[in-house]
């Protein structure tokens, strides 16, 4: 059941549906379904060529530089320098959040490109019934590289064309990002996984990744992680600071694994929390088509030659064939150090997920 208030209804938009009480009949939600299918493929092949034209061009920038100069650090932290810079950090620092905002925030490896698709499958299933077609085709016209601290720095101000609710992602520590975003009191879905299993996926990408440093072997990958001098920093450092702000009413945190094991209800979860009204056809479309698989059969379709890279196994105890004995000794002593009392730590049930 969708039913819209009066005082939701714009009057200039005939095409808002007004008090639909009554459940679509099976032909009128294969309808909505094709739809917002049509919808979300005209949105992704806008989506996929940005995406594309950027990474191929860190790709071919990374190919060519020293390792030492593949990152540079900004406020002490590292990032990839062919994909940030210090001046689009600056110029972030003026980027407007609007309440509307759907943001993601999880560190790299988290699985947040897997989330992101979901949040924006599930934010364009949504706007279907309430959005003009003027507004659908000027957001694809102007769809952009979805993580807030990549791109150019005219990059905010072509945001400010986009329409409402804009699918932000983001792998940036809470105090590095826009004050707006907490002033206007935007949404934020934080996503955490196990550590061990982000360090053994960052390991694999970040050697098949010629923007990012390589590493000639796992212990000494290891290491760089331990001591957190990696792209976007600490993992433990960016648990812990996150951490900090669950309790707040416009943050919800959710973990990977509990989405690998009932993705459905945690597609159902992430739309109640943003508020996104969907029928149960609806919301069992985007669960269907957000399958690991199913994304990475699709992966070079939507994200070119870096699906392969991006979408690798999406697994959970993958970390069980690098680690060491003594590496997991001395992951489960610094998170029991860093992490164990606080509320995130709680959450990633690392006695589940990390001990042999």
């Amino acid at each position: 059941m969708r039913i819209i208030l009066d005082s939701e209804i714009n009057r200039e938009k005939p095409s808002v549906v007004h008090l639909i009480s009554r459940s679509p009949t099976k032909r009128e939600s294969v309808s909505v379904c094709l739809h917002s299918a049509l919808h979300q493929e005209r949105r992704m092949a806008n989506f996929r060529k940005k995406f594309i034209d950027l990474v191929d061009k860190a790709m071919a920038a990374g190919a060519t530089m020293d390792c030492e100069d593949l990152l540079f650090s900004y406020k002490g932290i590292l990032y990839p320098t062919t994909v940030c810079s210090p001046e689009v950090f600056k110029a972030l620092e003026c980027f407007e959040a609007r309440r509307e905002d759907v943001i993601l925030a999880g560190y790299p490896k988290s699985g947040t490109n897997w989330a992101g698709q979901i949040l924006t499958d599930l934010v364009t299933t949504a706007a279907e019934n309430t959005e003009d077609e003027t507004n659908s085709l000027n957001d694809e016209e102007l769809e952009e590289f979805p993580y807030l601290e990549i791109g150019d720095t005219e990059k905010y101000q072509r945001m400010e064309k986009l329409s409402s609710r804009r699918v932000i992602l983001t792998h940036l520590f809470p105090h590095n990002l826009p004050e707006s975003i907490f002033k206007n009191k935007a949404k934020i879905l934080v996503l955490v996984r196990n550590p061990k299993d982000v360090a053994t996926s960052f390991y694999h990408f970040t050697n098949d990744m010629s923007p990012l440093p390589s590493y000639a072997t796992w212990d000494d990958f290891f290491t760089a992680f331990m001591t957190g001098k990696m792209p976007w920093g600490s993992y433990f450092d960016y648990i812990c600071e996150w951490s900090k702000h669950v309790d707040e009413e416009n943050v919800m945190t959710i973990t990977y694994e509990e989405l690998k094991e009932n993705r459905a209800l945690g597609v159902k979860k992430i739309a109640e929390f943003f508020g996104l009204l969907l029928t149960e056809e609806e919301l069992q479309a985007v669960t269907d088509r957000s399958g690991f698989q199913a994304m990475k059969e699709n992966a070079q379709k939507t994200h070119g030659a870096f699906g392969n890279i991006l979408f690798r196994k999406g697994s959970v105890s993958d970390w069980k064939n690098l680690f060491t004995e003594d590496q997991n000794q001395e992951m489960d002593k610094t998170f029991e150090e860093c992490l164990a009392k606080t509320k995130l730590g709680a959450k990633i049930k690392y006695e589940l997920y990390c001990k042999a």
